[in-house]
This record gives C-alpha cells, sequence and structure tokens, in this order.
C-alpha cells in the first residue's frame, strides 16, 4: 500500500492520448455530452480525468455565482476537483458568438492565459478533455479562432458529428480543416441529434468510408434524466480504438 501512496507523489509523465481536444461539426449537437461521455470512460480505466471549457458564451447568476450548463456538465462529470475558473477562464453572460459577446462584455480573450489554466489541470490529472466552443473554426476576438486554440494546445482532436441532413459535408470540412492544422483527428463519435434522420446508417458509413479515423461510438437519442445522460452516452462509447 505505501507504494501505491508514494506512486501519487512522483509526477508521472503525461502520456499525450489522455489528453484531447473535443471540437463538433456545429454548435448545438453534443459536443459537451460526448466530452463528459469520455470524462465518465476514461475514470473506468481508472484515470484522474477533468474537462475544460476554455470559452463559454451563456451564463445565468445562482446564489452570486456565474454558472454555464456546459461548463457545470463538464464539472459534474470530472473526478477531480478543479476551481471553475481554471475549467472555464473565459465564462461569458450572453448566449451568442463569443468574439461578439467578448467585445461587449470588454473580455480579452487570450491564448496564453487558456495554455496556462490547461498547464495547471495537467499538474492535477491523467486526463484533460477540452472542449471547444461551436464548430472548429469559430472566432473568439479579431485575431484568434476555436481552431488557433486547438492548433496551440497541439492535441489529438475527437470531432463529434451531429447525425442529421447535411452532416456529411460538415463533418468532412472539419476533417479537413483539422488536418490542415497540423492536427490529429484521432477519432469520432456519431451523435443522433436528429432521431427521424433518413438513411442513418447509411449515413454512418459514409463518414467511416471517408473520414480516415476510427468511429468510437454512436449515441442513440437518449431518454435518461439529463443527470445520468454523460454516463449513459459513455456506455456507447469505445476508446480502445483511439489512434
Amino acid at each position: 500500500m505505501s507504494g501505491q501512496l508514494h506512486h501519487h507523489h512522483v509526477p508521472q509523465p503525461q502520456p499525450q492520448h489522455r489528453c484531447l481536444f473535443v471540437t463538433g461539426t456545429d454548435t448545438e449537437i453534443g459536443k459537451t455530452l460526448v466530452s463528459a461521455a469520455l470524462l465518465h470512460a476514461m475514470q473506468a480505466q481508472g484515470l484522474r480525468a477533468v474537462g475544460m471549457k476554455p470559452v463559454a458564451a451563456g451564463a445565468s447568476l445562482q446564489d452570486g455565482v456565474w454558472h454555464n450548463e456546459d461548463v457545470d456538465s463538464l464539472m459534474v462529470a470530472s473526478n477531480v476537483l478543479a476551481p471553475q475558473e481554471l475549467v472555464c477562464p473565459y465564462l461569458m453572460q450572453a448566449p451568442a458568438a463569443p468574439h461578439i459577446v467578448a467585445e461587449l462584455e470588454k473580455v480579452d480573450i487570450t491564448l496564453p492565459h487558456i495554455l496556462d489554466c490547461y498547464q495547471q489541470l495537467c499538474a492535477q490529472a491523467d486526463a484533460v478533455v477540452v472542449e471547444g466552443v461551436g464548430g472548429f473554426c469559430v472566432p473568439l476576438n479579431d485575431d484568434v479562432t476555436t481552431a488557433d486554440l486547438a492548433q496551440a494546445l497541439d492535441l489529438p482532436v475527437i470531432m463529434v458529428v451531429g447525425m442529421r441532413l447535411g452532416c456529411i459535408n460538415h463533418a468532412l470540412l472539419t476533417a479537413e480543416a483539422i488536418r490542415a492544422r497540423g492536427l490529429t483527428l484521432c477519432g469520432w463519435v456519431a451523435n443522433t441529434v436528429d432521431p427521424s434522420m433518413l438513411y442513418l446508417d447509411e449515413n454512418i458509413h459514409a463518414l467511416r468510408t471517408r473520414l480516415n479515423a476510427p468511429l468510437l461510438g454512436q449515441i442513440p437519442r437518449l431518454n435518461v434524466p439529463d443527470h445520468e445522460k454523460a454516463q449513459s452516452a459513455a456506455s456507447y462509447l469505445d476508446l480502445s480504438v483511439l489512434k
């Protein structure tokens, strides 16, 4: 037992594959659900895993503290207790495009600050799941986009594809943009946003043959209470196929 305790005090080299950047084909397609599910799946492997959403727009005041639904979901799904200002360095109030809200609310979003918060989370955990904002190329200010953030973090990318009409084009464009930044698309997740989508299986097959990255899983429309969704979604993911 003493050997085990001792092990916790020795900083272990962090295997890069345990930190991931999660992007999506659009906004509102289940990035947070998948990020939280990844956190649960990593914990099932015995890892200390924490979520991060560097920029979030849309918050409500609860007991004197600003809360964002996505950030709260990631914090609940993490088994590392980290302060909200590390999990979400830039939490803004209005629910709109981040660069617009940042200007309105006089927030100066900078990559060095996000990277510093990320490093602090890395020091406390075996795995950090960083969720982007909106799609892959969303502006954060006049000079910087979410793609720049992904590039600065230099993490393997998981792409969440919101399964609905038009998703093949969105997915292929996003994959192309990820690779154009010199990043690795290490896997993708099919998330059923439109349960009545025609030819769902055929669409997934079309993406499997074209994306050149493993499918981690297909998440159906989950009919479970909100607080159980991430845990339930985790059961549809297979992390062993990660590149």
